[in-house]
């Protein structure tokens, strides 16, 4: 990998600001590069700025590579749900390596987890779309939640094209209390541009997608896909398109279950 150099000198912690929100509100950041969404990002909010990366998508490597040439000290953590698939433990170990980067690991609360599978069965997620919300909720939005409330931005590998869920998603945007900005800088990206940088750059990605598994998540609720199939067949593939959502990316319901 070529040189990576740093764009920021003494960064201290910048907290959102009119100016920020200027930029935000007005809509001039969605007509910048990805590249250039993540220099803004950074240099406003780093070292309290963190990419969310699943490592099962090779959107969030993209942006992995992308910020550490920018900040070689921009952080990332995954969520670690219990359920994920080895490949994805060994490729969370190989990016620390190729990087020299400390990525920071997330845990649901174990008691909380305990308490549903005691309740309710080891593969519950199977048998109604409320008991899959519930697991996605204690594994994975509850702690993510958590874990993002010290923080002032993060950034995500949403793209427009991947669900109906995701077809409005801005650049960037401003959480509903006007407290966290969540960073989409490829939302605009196809599933080709994303792959010509993997290959123009040698980013590491999940060995899955080599079997015919586009996105990566936890082992019971991911499956490979047919030649032809939507690449997100293979999430949740018992449900309906307009449900396949873990709950990180959409608002709360009122009955709280994260989706």
């Amino acid at each position: 990998m070529s040189a990576t150099v740093s764009v920021l000198s003494e960064q201290t912690t910048n907290p959102l600001n009119s100016s920020m929100l200027s930029d935000i509100q007005s809509g001039r950041l969605e007509a910048l590069s990805a590249q250039e969404i993540l220099t803004w990002s950074i240099k406003n909010f780093h070292p309290r700025i963190i990419l969310s990366c699943s490592f099962g998508n090779p959107e969030g490597l993209v942006l992995l590579d992308m910020m550490h040439r920018i900040e070689p000290s921009s952080r990332v953590y995954v969520l670690d749900t219990g359920r994920l698939h080895q490949a994805t433990y060994d490729l969370i170990d190989r990016v620390r390596d190729r990087y020299d980067k400390n990525v920071e690991v997330v845990f649901p609360e174990a008691q909380a987890v305990q308490t549903m599978v005691n309740e309710h069965g080891m593969n519950l997620f199977y048998e109604s779309l409320e008991k899959r919300q519930l697991c996605c909720r204690l594994r994975k939005v509850e702690p993510n939640r958590r874990f993002l409330a010290n923080l002032d931005a993060h950034v995500t590998g949403l793209r427009r094209e991947q669900n109906v869920t995701r077809e409005e998603a801005p650049k960037v945007e401003v959480d509903s209390d006007g407290r966290l900005v969540k960073i989409n800088p490829l939302v605009d990206w196809s599933s080709d541009d994303v792959w010509t940088y993997v290959r123009a750059n040698s980013v590491p990605v999940n060995r899955l997608h080599a079997e015919n598994f586009p996105s990566v998540g936890c082992g019971p609720c991911t499956r490979a896909v047919q030649p032809g199939e939507d690449p997100r067949a293979g999430r949740w593939w018992w449900e309906s398109p307009d449900t396949k959502e873990c709950g990180l990316h959409v608002d709360d319901e009122a009955d709280g279950s994260g989706i």
